[in-house]
């Protein structure tokens, strides 16, 4: 009976910690909004209560553990500490509201400095001088009224959890029978512990419905504002704390200036900008300027489905077909920009090394880009620029940064196909996505374009009906063993890495068909974990180094031939615009670009995460192995950090950038 009263006031106060933030929601929108006036846009600020409600339940249910936990069951055997409950609950929770009254105030002056809330920049905080922070927060924020606002606040706080525990409790059921007596305590007891996860996974019990930023409705991500204000403070603080700092963002101007001297070959000042030092002059162009390049970026599209060592799996013979085209040429060891989609498209985006430092979620990007921008430089040798993703573009708040990086259009999958498209959870299925992209592209007449497309489908949880769409196991890996096609989830897994690759050669052979002098550059986005070696495929049970981060890479144009890429057998993504570049710009012709094209040897390719040479790759947190494709394991050798100052100098650029807004350029619309 204790317990049945306990769990009423619980459930009582767990609506006093969302009901506060909410009113600091309000406070911050009153305060900082653009526009304060909700007439017209009610949509958008129910829509940002209610899932910034949800959301705040990522720590305001535990209120209601706190209390569940340690004042009522405690209770029920306690009667002594019962007859103390309330006041323990009203004093815990008091302790939380002071929390929660600190996270808002330090991101009412966070946002007042930086106009953002929360982000990794408070890590910086650590070197930071103490007397200067405590001069701005007392002369500067008002400090002094802060920290006296923490009476009236409390007092207030304290009003409102008295009356509410005031309120009657409903009476305790007592029934004629122990057995059922016993059955309903229970299922009160665990009712209130489904309760509680019900809540903390933001109303559904399933973690992977849990609110996150890329789920906010669009309605309010796309407002720039609005999709700050969403995110209840401590909420924001903790995704702040979890996002690593780039060491590039806490040196000081000499410190960068000197780590980027190995590239720059000089000493830089504060008012020059490191890309300056990257001016190149092309060649020659090498074919003829063709009317459209397709540039694709396939979701996990992975070298290690090429290798021969697997050619059992066919995984990928839509690209090996494609490969085996005269005016192909394909480089089987080939780095990724990023070891995750989103750094490797960031970094692909605007030709300098995101780092880790999420050039995307940063609000400076969204309105400005650097010089070294592919959309930027493709513009400037006369081609309209296109973005095509399968998924919704408020993923990795896309709709802010890739216009800026200078697209004149931006299209989402479920845009173009139509919000019933059959769609994962990152985007239309990928030959639904291209097929309806290559019937726009093929009917629009707009001259010179570079369409740059990226797919999603080849991503777990692999849920997709591939039996429907082409994939027979037994008619495509009539050899592998019987013991993995008995295993259905990792079947699932190579029938996605089948589907991708051909829905991507499909759209290549239909637009060949429309534009026969296109030019096509086929890449993934990372490397992914592939290959079921369980099952005996070769003779160990792990990947090599080379097949855990290599992507791959293909160019197509009808005047390309073997030899005409300097007969590289190593790349990065970061060569490949200046490759684009020299295939087709006229001698002379200027443009800024941090990394070599690939019409010249190339003897070493270096990201911030890997190095790569002709004989070995390695690893910047592992070491180094052999770039040999083996059936063994080869050896591992650790430690080895070759290139480290060039690495160490390529995400120095990227922060002294960060650092120096004033070095980047408006992108193309305005945004």
């Amino acid at each position: 009976m204790q317990f049945y009263y306990g769990i009423q006031q619980d459930f009582k106060l767990m609506l006093v910690a969302p009901l506060v933030c909410a009113l600091f929601r309000l406070a911050f929108i009153l305060v900082y909004a653009p526009n304060k006036n909700p007439r017209g846009h009610w949509k958008k600020w129910l829509m940002c209560f209610s899932y910034g409600f949800w959301w705040g339940m990522d720590f305001n249910a535990y209120v209601f553990l706190f209390s569940l936990v340690l004042v009522s069951l405690l209770g029920a055997f306690f009667p002594g500490y019962y007859a103390l409950g309330d006041e323990v609950r009203c004093y815990g929770l008091l302790g939380y509201l002071a929390v929660i009254y600190t996270a808002f105030m330090g991101k009412m002056i966070f946002y007042y400095h930086f106009h953002d809330t929360y982000n990794v920049t408070i890590k910086l905080g650590g070197k930071a001088d103490k007397k200067n922070l405590l001069d701005i927060f007392f002369h500067q924020n008002h400090g002094a009224l802060i920290l006296l606002g923490y009476l009236p606040y409390l007092w207030l706080c304290h009003k409102a959890i008295t009356w509410l525990l005031s309120l009657p409790l409903l009476p305790y059921w007592t029934l004629a029978e122990r057995w059922q007596q016993y059955g309903l305590n229970a299922f009160v007891f665990i009712s209130a512990g489904i309760v509680f996860y019900w809540f903390r996974y933001g109303g559904t019990l399933n973690h992977r419905h849990k609110p996150e930023f890329d789920e906010v409705p669009d309605v309010v991500k796309n407002d720039i504002f609005f999709g700050k204000a969403v995110v209840d403070d401590l909420v924001a603080f903790e995704l702040a704390c979890k996002k690593k700092v780039s060491a590039s963002l806490t040196h000081d101007d000499d410190t960068s200036a000197h780590l980027m001297q190995p590239l720059l070959g000089r000493i830089i000042t504060v008012s020059d900008s490191p890309l300056q030092y990257f001016r190149r002059q092309a060649k020659g162009a090498r074919i003829s300027k063709p009317s459209h390049i397709f540039f694709l970026l396939g979701e996990s599209h992975t070298q290690v489905g090429l290798d021969s060592l697997y050619a059992n799996l066919h995984l990928m013979d839509a690209s090996k077909k494609f490969r085996e085209n005269p005016h192909t040429i394909a480089i089987n060891n080939f780095l990724s920009a990023g070891m995750t989609s989103r750094p490797s498209l960031v970094s692909l985006l605007s030709g300098v090394y995101d780092a880790n430092l999420q050039l995307n979620e940063r609000e400076l990007f969204w309105h400005k880009t650097v010089s070294t921008a592919l959309p930027l430089q493709m513009k400037k040798l006369g081609y309209r620029t296109e973005f095509w993703y399968g998924g919704g573009l408020n993923h990795g708040s896309m709709q802010h940064f890739v216009p800026a990086t200078g697209f004149d259009a931006c299209h989402a999958g479920p845009d173009i196909c139509g919000k019933k498209a059959p769609a994962t959870w990152l985007g239309v299925y990928d030959h639904i996505f291209l097929a309806r992209a290559a019937e726009l592209i093929a009917a629009a007449d707009e001259g010179p374009t570079l369409h740059f497309l990226y797919t999603t489908s080849n991503h777990g949880p692999w849920r997709m009906p591939f039996c429907k769409y082409g994939f027979d196991a037994d008619r495509i890996m009539p050899d592998i063993p019987k013991a993995l096609r008995r295993d259905a989830k990792v079947m699932r897994k190579l029938a996605a890495a089948w589907y991708a690759d051909q829905a991507l050669l499909k759209f290549v052979c239909d637009m060949q068909k429309v534009f026969p002098d296109s030019l096509f550059i086929l890449t993934g986005d990372h490397s992914a974990g592939l290959i079921p070696y369980q099952y005996d495929l070769v003779n160990r049970r792990e990947p090599s180094m080379r097949e855990c981060v290599m992507t791959t890479f293909a160019i197509h144009h009808p005047e390309l031939m073997p030899g005409g890429l300097a007969g590289n057998t190593i790349g990065g993504h970061m060569n490949i615009l200046p490759t684009l570049v020299e295939l087709i710009a006229p001698q002379g012709y200027e443009y800024e670009s941090l990394f070599p094209s690939l019409t010249e040897p190339i003897d070493h390719v270096v990201t911030p995460y890997c190095w790569l040479t002709k004989e070995r790759v390695g690893d910047y947190s592992l070491g180094s192995q052999s770039l040999a494709v083996s059936s063994d394991m080869l050896p591992l050798q650790r430690e080895d950090r070759s290139f480290a100052e060039e690495r160490a100098a390529y995400c120095e650029i990227t922060g002294w950038l960060v650092r120096h807004p004033e070095q980047l350029m408006k992108g193309f619309p305005e945004v």
